[in-house]
């Protein structure tokens, strides 16, 4: 016991929660535990937290944390490169229940079998089922991810991301969504959007009630070689009906220093969350009360926390697709919905595809593009000559591109020209979506895309396309 008391306090001074009035006694007001592996051999260096808190085990796997009314309904762990635990209940799980208040809490992870140094992660965001009707459709996308994972079949190391708004407040649905996702045969992490709060509560604090219920803690992290990522609840419920904002507390913001803390300089970070920290360089730089549901307000604190790695954040609630290059070291990828509009129509908000996004790792170096549900892999763009919205002109959607790709416009063999960017509503969208009262969702609508990109047309040629090259050298053609 002496020796679990100076485990404890060493942990106090880890965690950097400030120093307790009183020296715990961990049986009776701390958490304590083991971490090990699936033969029981301990774990040194694994972080444990308790929501506020970080520690690590130490050479006998042992952790120690303090607990009281401040702490998180979870303690969990990161898990370390090279292990395997489930997102869900059981031995292996990364997370327990803090049921009974102070006590002990044993880890288990499994050894990957897999070099996770290379590795690709399928990400999809926002499959919002509103009720049973959307499942035949859902089933049919998440049929998608099978068969691309059966065709791209190559011993490297898969598993998913769901990035919020597994449903529209149907959380009893929940199993219906998460156990179609395993037919996939990989394993999936998950991220609370606005759609998983509990409304209609007193306070930020109460939201996370059905979400916890059934996956967990809202903010953990976990490490697949050399990258570390973290997931966030940036849904800020402000005790009022359904209503929220884009903010991420200072109990979060406290936890994230002390995980971060203890990630090598060289590891690259994936940041994981609903709503975007941005939709553009003007939030960036300026405050807009319009927009708070929509993107992160107290981003700059986020952003300085981030400056000292190379970083990538993953978002999702917009329903639309946009790669945002925030600084030489941090990029944000917004991705379109799984949904699309809510399963209306055929596209997205922005006219984008419905998908998912894949990201190839090797080490910290990142390749990725847009998967479109039902489309081949090279379905990266829509072209349109002379259309009711654009007269007179050559205008394509490329809709995961960015500042790296080249975007030339041919006619009968000679290139025109490279396209101008611009942003614009997309011809689809807009007509899919002019009428909200043919949906069954009455307040669709349609949304301008800045991936638009335009040039003259020329009615006489026989012969229109695109020749794309992506910022990984990838080339596709568009006709």
């Amino acid at each position: 016991m002496k020796r679990l008391i100076l485990l404890f306090c060493a942990s106090l001074a880890l965690c950097a929660c400030g120093t307790p009035k009183n020296l715990y006694n961990i049986a009776d007001n701390g958490i304590h535990g083991t971490v090990c592996d699936e033969n029981g051999k301990p774990l040194a260096g694994v972080a444990v937290s308790e929501g506020s808190c970080v520690t690590v085990s130490d050479e006998n796997g042992r952790y120690a944390l303090p607990y009281d009314r401040s702490s998180g309904r979870f303690v969990f762990i990161s898990t370390p490169s090279g292990y395997l635990n489930s997102s869900f209940k059981g031995e292996t799980c990364f997370y327990k229940e803090i049921s009974a208040g102070s006590g002990e809490y044993n880890f288990t992870v499994k050894k990957n079998p897999a070099d996770d140094s290379r590795h690709r992660v399928v990400v999809l965001a926002d499959p919002q089922i509103q009720d049973t009707s959307d499942l035949k459709p859902y089933n049919l996308r998440v049929d998608d991810i099978t068969k691309y994972l059966s065709d791209t079949k190559d011993g490297t190391y898969t598993f998913g991301l769901v990035l919020g708004d597994m449903v529209g407040w149907q959380h009893p649905l929940y199993k219906r969504i998460t156990g179609k996702l395993d037919e996939t045969g990989i394993g999936i992490r998950y991220v609370i959007g606005n759609h998983d709060m509990t409304n209609w509560g007193r306070s930020f604090e109460t939201s996370t009630v059905d979400y916890g219920n059934y996956f967990g803690p809202d903010h953990y992290s976990f490490n697949v070689g050399k990258v570390h990522y973290v997931v966030l609840n940036d849904n800020f419920y402000v005790g009022r009906d359904y209503f929220y904002i884009g903010y991420l507390d200072e109990k979060q913001l406290e936890w994230l220093s002390q995980d971060l803390a203890l990630v090598p300089k060289d590891h690259k970070i994936v940041l994981c969350m609903h709503i975007p920290t941005t939709l553009g360089k003007e939030d960036q730089d300026h405050f807009r009360y319009d927009i708070i549901g929509d993107n992160l307000c107290n981003k700059p604190a986020l952003y300085k926390m981030l400056k000292d790695y190379d970083a990538l954040i993953l978002s999702g609630h917009m329903h639309t697709n946009t790669n945002f290059e925030i600084s030489k070291n941090l990029t944000e990828h917004n991705i379109g919905g799984f949904c699309g509009t809510w399963w209306c129509g055929t596209v997205c908000v922005d006219g984008c595809p419905p998908g998912y996004k894949v990201y190839d790792f090797s080490d910290t170096n990142c390749e990725w593009f847009y998967k479109s549900c039902g489309f081949a892999p090279e379905h990266q763009a829509r072209l349109y000559l002379d259309s009711e919205d654009y007269p007179g002109l050559a205008v394509a959607h490329v809709w995961d591109c960015d500042s790296a790709w080249k975007i030339e416009y041919w006619e009968d063999g000679v290139k025109v020209c490279d396209m101008e960017r611009f942003t614009g509503n997309d011809p689809v969208a807009k007509a899919e979506f002019a009428d909200p009262s043919k949906h069954k969702i009455p307040w669709v609508t349609y949304f301008p895309s800045p991936n638009l990109f335009k040039a003259p047309y020329n009615p006489a040629a026989q012969s229109h396309e695109l020749r794309i090259t992506d910022r990984f050298g990838r080339k596709y053609i568009v006709r």
